[in-house]
């Protein structure tokens, strides 16, 4: 590993990954760190920042073509359509324009960090097979990530930098605004939930409730994300990150029941997206009353995610033998990762 000064660039520093990877890097004395995202990141720190529109070749041109001493690129960006074949183009045009403003001034680029995830197995599409692994073969396209794969796979070709890619499933952290943070589902869901006098219950089946579950924290992933952009052993190659546990929905409800000081009962699938559609009234009356971060609720959380989550009848697992095989050990107890997190988000003001 070489420990000379680095440079990172983070595109998409304002999603739950990117603002974790920002958090990360910009506490190492060894770091460079700059950020870009459409709006400036909450969190205080030794970074620069520049607001850009990925999606505006002529905007990345102009404000990244003097950034000569990038070293590494950690790729979180994203943007979300209404369907896989519409999210193509965006997502892949935010990526073209970057690299192709910051790779031929960037002379001492030395990697390019992907975030992907478990899509990649075809999750989204029905039961896949589990574990999954690096190896599996692909599911019929269409998938962003195949194409951004594709793109940076065909543009190192010759290079002296590498590439890697990071696999999570079910990202836990605090990012205002972002479309797939568990954490925050879950606890805006279970905060209204108890103000409304309701048990706590599991929103999806009880197929769904008993079926296998992984999740990541976010901070994980950041160490994993720095780690595969150091290890020369990593590069040009894909890893499944996850806590390195599994556990059942079932299981888990009673210990965010018992953080909430709730009673639970027995699941009832719901419409998160229809049902808590008019709740917003609700919580801004509760932030009035505890004092929290005036953020609005549309903002606040994604339900679309906390059903795309409590959907599936089927195991989601991640082998992540590779990783381990590879030299990241790093695990983390989902269960006290829950709880963690949920006195942040108490500690920040955003839940009472």
């Amino acid at each position: 590993m070489n420990n000379a000064k680095k440079t990172a660039l983070i595109a998409g520093a304002t999603g739950v990954v990117g603002r974790s990877i920002l958090q990360h890097l910009s506490d190492l004395d060894d770091w460079e760190v700059i950020a870009i995202s459409r709006r400036r990141p909450d969190i205080a720190g030794n970074y620069q920042h520049i607001e850009i529109d990925l999606l505006d070749k002529d905007d990345c041109r102009d404000k990244l073509g003097n950034l000569l001493n990038v070293s590494h690129i950690f790729y979180a960006a994203y943007v979300e359509r209404a369907n896989l074949r519409e999210m193509i183009e965006p997502n892949l045009r935010m990526l073209v324009n970057l690299i192709d403003v910051i790779e031929p001034v960037a002379t001492g680029l030395r990697h390019i960090n992907l975030i992907q995830g478990t899509k990649w197995y075809g999750n989204h599409l029905g039961p896949f097979k589990t574990p999954a692994k690096e190896s599996d073969p692909l599911h019929m396209p269409p998938n962003f990530y195949y194409d951004q794969q594709e793109f940076i796979v065909n543009r190192q070709k010759g290079k002296n930098w590498t590439w890697s890619s990071g696999r999570p499933h079910g990202v836990s952290g605090f990012a205002i605004g972002n479309p797939m943070n568990l954490v925050m589902i879950v606890a805006v869901y279970a905060t209204i939930s108890k103000v409304l006098g309701l048990p706590l219950r599991h929103p999806g089946s009880r197929a769904n409730a008993q079926a296998l579950y992984q999740v990541t924290d976010s901070s994980l992933l950041a160490r994993a994300c720095t780690w595969m952009a150091t290890e020369e052993k990593c590069a040009n190659e894909p890893f499944n990150i996850t806590n390195g546990d599994i556990f059942r929905w079932e299981n888990m409800w009673p210990i965010l029941a018992d953080y909430f000081n709730m009673k639970t009962a027995q699941p009832q699938k719901i419409n998160l997206t229809q049902m808590m559609a008019d709740k917003g009234t609700l919580w801004e009356q509760l932030t009035k009353k505890h004092g929290l971060q005036k953020i609005p609720y549309e903002k606040l959380v994604r339900w679309e995610y906390g059903d795309f989550v409590f959907t599936p009848e089927f195991d989601i697992i991640s082998s992540m033998t590779k990783a381990r095989q590879f030299g990241f050990i790093e695990v983390m107890d989902s269960e006290e990762m829950f709880l963690r997190q949920f006195d942040e988000l108490r500690a920040r003001k955003i839940i009472p």
